[in-house]
């Protein structure tokens, strides 16, 4: 059998093995070029780069196996780039003749392909945070993993973990890790685009609006690393997730790396595509844990030293204790304090800091004890009469001292009032359960996901 047979051979019958989308998009067209008999390399030609990357590595173990058989012996495959010759017609077509066919192929082609489409420069790329590196993340040793799975992510990008997904809470530093990534990777001169979900759909919309879908695929299918920050914001928008979808899947494929930022695990997104859930889980999935309390002073003298300040060490204790939960709200009472020193030009020490703190996060509305106990017990699937009385079963327990903790973060009730409104109890016991649910804060997450809930249905309403 002649080589040029047997290729016509294996070409239909992968026409037929092949799923009509894999074959129409890579090998529609393929020509044989040639074989080599001392080597027994059949050479191929393709029409672009693309289409050779993919049958050279992905689906070249389905081609070789067919162009084997049909051989009858085992082969080698070379896929290139081809382009056949124009045809020179001028010498044996009379000039009418050729003139007229100019005519009709200019007819046929499309008018999309005539109509000048807008440059990538029209789709600007979001900016980085020139501050938000990897030098200037303060890791702890209960993000310690997470931090050096990032930081591999950016040195090797896509040979290591890919996809690379985060998730946690607001204000613990998921989007400072992903533009850290960004910043090594663009050193490197790598494209790396960094985008808010919302700002992928805004683009969307822009581009279905403007009929320049052409050029959005263009700009995010062309990146070497794509950075998606709250990525639980396209749940439930059909369009941008199945423009995702084929975004993330023309990255995976190339071998470009992905790194998302989430609110929660995948597996939690229960309104997003299972299609987009499985893939997204397919990668490293490393979550972000608060900063403890020696954290939370590193940070602070961070912060200090940049801005040229020399903090009290009493003071620096003080604003870390208030702010438990992130690093967000760790800075804005790091910001308020130093506005404040700078304003009255009075000298940072305790007595200032205390006087700031304690207007600091008072509540816009007025939350009564009595809102609390409703909004716990509600929470817990207890009446406010168990909450407030004697028993002592473990769900009562946790529900009062989280119900406890919450009356001192958004009422202005002392110590001795919460006491009271829970049924009697001693300011010592309130006191006990504020620190002790502070400190469960630190690690438990789905505490700190109920709390904050809580948090939100206490003002929910309220003007």
């Amino acid at each position: 059998m002649k080589p040029q047979d047997a290729w016509n051979i294996a070409y239909s019958q992968l026409e037929i093995q092949l799923d009509r989308a894999s074959f129409d998009t890579w090998l529609r067209g393929a020509t044989f070029l040639g074989f080599d008999a001392d080597s027994g390399v059949f050479k191929v030609g393709v029409a672009n780069p693309y289409a050779r990357e993919m049958l050279q590595h992905r689906l070249y173990r389905d081609v070789r196996r067919i162009m084997s058989d049909v051989w009858g012996s085992r082969v080698e495959l070379c896929f290139e780039v081809y382009k056949p010759p124009a045809a020179d017609s001028d010498s044996e077509e009379l000039p009418l003749f050729r003139l007229l066919a100019k005519q009709a192929a200019a007819e046929a082609e499309p008018l999309h392909q005539k109509v000048a489409r807008p440059a990538r420069p029209d789709l600007p790329e979001s900016e980085l945070n020139p501050r938000l590196t990897f030098k200037r993340f303060v890791c702890n040793a209960a993000n310690r993993m997470t931090y050096e799975a990032a930081l591999a992510v950016a040195e090797h990008p896509a040979s290591l973990y890919n996809p690379f997904l985060l998730y946690g809470g607001v204000g613990l530093g998921k989007t400072h890790l992903l533009q850290s990534v960004a910043h090594i990777c663009r050193e490197r001169g790598l494209r790396a685009i960094y985008i808010p979900s919302e700002v992928f759909t805004n683009d969307l919309v822009d581009a279905i609006r403007q009929k320049t879908t052409a050029m959005f695929r263009d700009k995010y299918r062309s990146a070497d690393v794509l950075l998606v920050d709250d990525i639980q914001f396209i749940a439930g928008k059909e369009s941008t997730q199945e423009e995702f979808f084929h975004t993330f899947n023309t990255l995976y494929t190339f071998n470009k790396q992905i790194v998302l930022a989430s609110d929660r695990h995948p597996s939690q997104l229960h309104t997003l595509e299972d299609r987009l859930r499985s893939r997204f889980g397919g990668g490293l999935i490393m979550d972000l844990q608060p900063p403890e309390f020696e954290t939370r002073l590193a940070i602070l003298d961070m912060w200090a030293h940049e801005r040229g300040l020399t903090l009290p060490r009493s003071v620096a204790e003080t604003i870390a204790n208030r702010a438990r939960t992130n690093v967000r709200e760790l800075e804005g009472i790091f910001n308020q304090i130093i506005a404040t020193t700078q304003l009255s030009k009075r000298a940072l020490n305790m007595d200032m800091a205390q006087g700031v703190l304690d207007g600091y996060r008072r509540p816009r509305h007025h939350v009564t004890l009595a809102r609390v106990l409703d909004v716990t017990a509600r929470y817990h699937g207890v009446s406010v009469s168990e909450l407030t009385g004697p028993r002592r079963t473990q769900k009562l327990t946790q529900a009062r001292q989280i119900g406890m903790y919450l009356a001192r973060e958004v009422t202005q009730a002392s110590l001795p009032q919460i006491g009271e409104a829970f049924g009697g109890r001693a300011h010592s016991t309130v006191l006990h359960s504020c620190n002790k649910i502070a400190e469960d804060l630190e690690s438990d997450e789905l505490l700190r996901r109920g709390v904050e809930a809580m948090q939100k249905e206490l003002f929910t309403g309220l003007d």
